[in-house]
């Protein structure tokens, strides 16, 4: 006699307890990421772990600020350049802030473009970005040459509290970091958008399906991700 074995229907994800049913729900879910991409997706989960890291950097720098017994150097004094005989506070990074934030309004319009088709436009807009950014990375070369050469060290300086030099170089470089790493990004995405490889799906990196030009969307993600950190820095380092 041959005996017949029942299968145990699944339950509903919603009526399944404890941890179980919470890792149901979320794997049934059909809305939250049914319309996004994997590319935009895996974009939106990076920037939010780069949020993290970037606020506990600021967190370690106000708790390093605020608990040191020897005067913090005055941003004012510490970051102006003199012109033409005269002294001006924060000047070079008024500019360079000026720089990345215009550099958010090209990125935009080469979003825009892109999905319009509009391959020459697309291009040569994100060689402006590339180019603001890149402007911007040789400024902040240029500060970081005349903060060493003034004795700025991450151990110390002659200003004050020697926690300036370690919480300067390791929040502006790990943003310059970014900044350079976009860059080059920008100008390789530029010269696949230039020679068309979204048209016609010429196979390689970063190459989407024909006439889909989604990857200079997420390039744009990056980018506004790294100019809206700059402007917390902005804020955070050189204002306060």
């Amino acid at each position: 006699m041959t005996e017949t074995t029942l299968a145990t229907p699944k339950a509903p994800p919603g009526t399944i307890p404890g941890l179980r049913g919470i890792a149901a729900d979320w794997a049934s879910d059909q809305r939250a990421f049914k319309n996004v991409s994997w590319g935009k997706a895996m974009m939106w989960i990076f920037l939010l772990s780069d949020t993290f890291i970037f606020s506990c950097f600021l967190l370690s720098y106000m708790t390093a600020r605020m608990s040191t017994t020897v005067p913090w150097p005055n941003p004012s004094e510490v970051f102006a350049l003199n012109i033409g005989g005269k002294h001006i506070p924060l000047i070079l990074i008024a500019i360079m802030t000026f720089i990345l934030i215009s550099s958010s309004g090209t990125m935009a319009m080469a979003v825009n473009f892109g999905y319009r088709r509009d391959r020459v436009k697309t291009a040569a807009l994100m060689l402006a970005t590339a180019a603001f950014g890149a402007t911007f990375v040789g400024m902040q070369a240029f500060e970081w040459t005349k903060l060493i050469m003034e004795g700025v060290r991450p151990w110390g300086n002659p200003w004050g509290a020697a926690q300036f030099g370690s919480c300067f170089f390791m929040i502006t470089g790990f943003h310059g970091t970014h900044v350079t790493i976009g860059v080059i990004f920008l100008i390789a995405i530029a010269r696949k958008v230039w020679r068309g490889d979204f048209d016609v799906e010429r196979r390689g990196f970063f190459t989407s399906r024909k006439g889909y030009y989604e990857i200079v969307e997420i390039m744009g993600l990056y980018w506004h991700f790294v100019d809206l950190v700059w402007v917390f820095i902005f804020a955070f380092f050189y204002l306060w």
